[in-house]
């Protein structure tokens, strides 16, 4: 017994000073290159802020930057200042390169530092860790490019809890669905975008598969099978997407607010608009291009849940703000005529809301939250009345005329207004 309590106590002892050199060394690291930043700017002991340079008074020495939650921060500089160049993807500063304030701009993503404890409103930043605009863009574009080449995208028609796969089918306008199988292991990277928020890849939140379900968007990045039914993922990107179409009754440009009665319900709902909504007029003479074959029998019929193709749109396509962005249309979609619709929609001129009409039909999709009646629009398409007559004509059999109001949107169009996007 005695032994025992000797060797409980070495024990405990050991513990102890391990806890005190973590401690210290933590205490040294922070005081050295600051932390990760707060996420109120009221708090003084805020010792690090990253976001985007909005502007730089060279002058009164401080830069206005934005955060990644949209708040503005004023961080001061001095003569003791430094600045450090870091390619993006990169974790440390090991192979940052020496820079100066003239090599700064708007745009570009900072990381402005302080030694613990500072207060930023008043002591200048020691050190400010720079990615250009640039180097970020191409940085983007080569991992779109690389979700395009090995990504799958589309709506979520099966979970299989047994054997942890995941069906994701995407259908084209005039073709049978396509489905691939996505096996999820403990290897695979899961993230989910919460809801109510204009989707970026970068504030995607951790999540598992048993949060996965039907009727979600998808996008999984891997290694597809020889027959392309399966895919081996390593990173899966999902949401619980909707979209929502009516007929516009309202505006309120000042508010960023759009009033509409729903297709369906004919009840009222309110959009709420944001700085990264993205604003679209769908051509009259465009439905011409994808056949113009209004009546049945023009194209295959359409399947409700079985979702769009590969699509694109997590957010404002033509702004694309950091970490938010389309990763671009891939291999199937919703294509007629030998076009991708979700191609098409990315490469039409945004608009204002000054330029949406009362009485406009529009489609507009969102990441619900939990007011039914008010969404925040992903991506508005206005004018769309010719889309979804023949939309609805080519879903219907029997000879029957079609209807904007008997047009399935989530399965219809689920991928291409806003889908799940990637970096």
């Amino acid at each position: 017994m005695h032994i025992f309590e000797m060797n409980k106590g070495r024990i405990v002892r050991r513990l102890l000073i391990l806890s005190f050199l973590v401690m210290a060394t933590i205490s040294l690291e922070c005081a050295a290159y600051g932390q990760t930043p707060s996420a109120s700017p009221a708090t003084s002991a805020v010792s690090g802020v990253i976001g985007e340079v909005k502007a730089i008074d060279a002058t009164a020495k401080q830069m206005v930057v934005r955060d990644d939650k949209g708040v503005i921060f004023t961080v001061n500089f001095s003569d003791k200042t430094q600045y450090k160049r870091m390619a993006p993807g990169e974790r440390t500063l090991a192979s940052a390169t020496d820079i100066t304030l003239a090599d700064v701009g708007q745009g570009d993503r900072v990381w402005a530092r302080w030694r613990a404890g500072s207060d930023q409103k008043t002591v200048p930043t020691t050190q400010v860790v720079v990615m250009s605009k640039a180097d970020v863009a191409k940085r983007q574009e080569q991992e779109r490019a690389e979700w395009r080449k090995r990504g799958v995208s589309g709506i979520v028609t099966s979970v299989n809890p047994s054997t942890k796969e995941i069906t994701v089918s995407s259908r084209s306008l005039m073709g049978a669905p396509q489905a691939v199988i996505i096996p999820i292991t403990d290897k695979v990277l899961m993230r989910r975008y919460p809801p109510d928020t204009i989707p970026k890849y970068s504030e995607a939140k951790p999540s598992t598969f048993e949060e996965v379900k039907v009727e979600d968007q998808l996008r999984a990045l891997g290694d597809k099978s020889a027959d392309g039914t399966r895919l081996t993922a390593e990173e899966v990107v999902f949401g619980t997407f909707k979209v929502v179409g009516g007929t516009v009754t309202a505006i309120d440009a000042a508010a960023n607010q759009i009033k509409i009665n729903d297709l369906k319900t004919k009840k009222p709902i309110t959009i709420m608009l944001k700085p990264d909504s993205v604003l679209r007029r769908w051509p009259e003479n465009m439905t011409a291009m994808f056949g113009g074959g209004m009546g049945p029998g023009a194209g295959g019929p359409g399947r409700a849940g079985a979702g769009p193709g590969p699509p694109q749109n997590p957010g404002p396509a033509a702004q694309r703000p950091q970490g938010a962005g389309p990763g671009g249309p891939q291999g199937g979609g919703m294509r007629g005529g030998g076009m991708n619709v979700a191609d098409i929609l990315e490469r039409l001129p945004t608009i204002s809301i000054n330029e949406v009409k009362v009485g406009d039909m529009i489609i507009m999709s969102s990441l619900p939250g939990s007011d039914p009646t008010q969404f925040t629009a992903i991506s508005l398409v206005t004018g769309v009345e010719p889309l979804l007559t023949m939309v609805a004509a080519r879903q219907q059999t029997g000879g029957a005329q079609g209807r904007p109001q008997g047009v399935d949107l989530n399965g219809s169009f689920g991928g291409m207004f806003g889908g799940v996007g990637v970096p």
